[in-house]
């Protein structure tokens, strides 16, 4: 299976298939959009004004390292951005492909 892992500690992260989009932007640099993850932990919502609009999120960090890698979508207030609530957001910077594909 292609897979992401995080690049700290190469703990699983998600699956290929559980990737929505490759086009958002995240604190430091490109992020991936995954409808499901796993080894996550969540932090408390809070309310930031994105790119996108206004948005509750909380962030998520790696279970195995504790590492911060983006955040999930708890809630958008903008009609144009409901696809994204329950989804969570992944830099790239804190993923590594897994079992040797590009």
């Amino acid at each position: 299976h292609r897979t992401y892992s995080c690049v700290h500690c190469r703990a699983h992260l998600a699956r290929h298939e559980e990737l929505i989009s490759k086009s958002f932007q995240g604190s430091h640099g490109r992020a991936y959009l995954f409808n499901s993850v796993v080894n996550v932990g969540c932090g408390p919502a809070e309310q930031r004004l994105l790119l996108t609009g206004l948005h509750s999120v909380a962030d998520i960090f790696c279970q195995s390292c504790k590492t911060t890698l983006g955040w999930k979508y708890e809630q958008a207030f903008e009609s144009s951005q409901k696809y994204k609530e329950g989804k969570f957001i992944i830099e790239m910077s804190h993923m590594v492909k897994e079992n040797g594909w590009d």
